[in-house]
């Protein structure tokens, strides 16, 4: 494979920040006594006993070393056991999440331009990926190449997003030339194309397959029908750009983040009691003036916490019942882009403009 760098025993590209004793994953997080101050004498140090919560090797965790420029998208896979991350040197990494968090792959030609999103698939070991290169690709994971390259737009792909709908995985892009692209796996060109008629920079599905979120420079998220190819109603609020969406783990409501710096849960219900269907707004993760598409993410082991990183630096979680920030969580030496949680257990996952990945163990999600 002339795109997949491999070594037959590679050395662990993450660093621990604070190491704890390997434990079966099978069981239970212990508790660990941690020294968090020490002097010359090391029967004086200040130790404290860290309840873990999670299978990581330690409470932070850094993935690092794979990319030279900054991450843009990562996401956790289904299972929780790899992270995939791409990033504006056009590569697309892989790594375990457990120990050792080996980057076990980098794809370097897949895309001819920066990797904007990245999305996996639910059915098959393929990963889906869009580029400033206006292309949507499907890379076979076994292989780790490029089985299918679809090319529909005529402007910078921004965003990607996959459902299952009557039993076929679709795929959604969105672009800069004001068109989104439905393609199934199986077909060469775009089943559906949706005219916008502004820039598109964040596109999310239904929770069954029939409608689809659209985000862009209009300020405002414009909800189609797929089955009429219209749309049915819009989602207000925002005074700047739509950068990302991203669906409850029940499908009632929708999460999104703006250049305005405010994030909107918004109520999808179809029988909405609010006229403006605005359940909460958030605020806390600055977006800076970068225009950065910064993508924020629901807890997936529960839907009480969303997560956005901004310019300041930091991840923001919030609960979001009462609206308060729960972790506003440092680390990064650049603006966070892009946040994911772990589908099983208490992890969130952070990538930055510093060209690294975070592994964060939260207490409770």
């Amino acid at each position: 494979m002339d795109n997949k760098r491999r070594a037959p025993s590679p050395p662990s590209t993450s660093s621990a920040v604070t190491k704890r004793a390997r434990q079966d994953s099978s069981g239970p997080p212990a508790n660990n006594q941690i020294a968090i101050s020490s002097g010359a004498d090391a029967g004086k140090a200040l130790v404290r006993s860290v309840k873990r919560t999670s299978s990581l090797d330690a409470p932070i965790v850094s993935l690092a070393g794979a990319h030279s420029a900054e991450i843009l998208s990562c996401r956790f896979d289904p299972t929780g056991q790899n992270v995939a991350a791409c990033s504006a040197d056009r590569g697309i990494s892989l790594w375990r999440t457990y120990p050792p968090n080996t980057n076990y792959a980098l794809l370097t030609t897949i895309h001819k331009a920066p990797v904007l999103d990245i999305q996996w698939s639910l059915t098959r070991p393929e990963l889906f990926s869009c580029s400033a290169d206006k292309v949507v690709a499907v890379t076979d994971l076994t292989t780790g190449t490029r089985t299918r390259r679809w090319r529909g737009h005529t402007g910078v792909v921004n965003t990607i997003d996959r459902a299952i709908a009557g039993g076929t995985e679709l795929v959604a892009s969105g672009s800069d030339d004001g068109y989104v692209c439905i393609w199934d796996g199986d077909e060469k060109d775009a089943v559906i194309e949706l005219a916008v008629g502004s820039p598109v920079t964040a596109v999310c599905w239904s929770g069954d397959g029939t409608q689809l979120f659209v985000g862009g420079l209009d300020n405002v998220i414009s909800v189609f029908d797929l089955r009429r190819e219209q749309i049915v109603y819009s989602l207000p609020g925002h005074t700047d750009t739509i950068a990302s969406l991203a669906l409850s783990p029940s499908h009632n409501h929708l999460l999104s983040t703006s250049f305005d710096s405010t994030v909107i849960i918004h109520d999808i219900r179809p029988f909405s009691s609010s006229p403006t269907r605005v359940h909460r707004t958030l605020y806390g993760a600055p977006a800076g003036n970068e225009n950065a598409l910064l993508r924020g993410a629901w807890s997936r082991t529960g839907e009480g916490w969303v997560g956005v990183g901004g310019a300041d630096r930091t991840v923001t979680i919030w609960e979001v019942d009462s609206g308060k920030v729960v972790y506003k969580l440092p680390g990064h030496k650049g603006t966070v882009m892009a946040v994911d949680f772990h589908p099983k257990e208490p992890i969130v996952l952070t990538g930055s403009k510093d060209a690294t990945m975070l592994l964060g163990e939260l207490d409770n999600t």
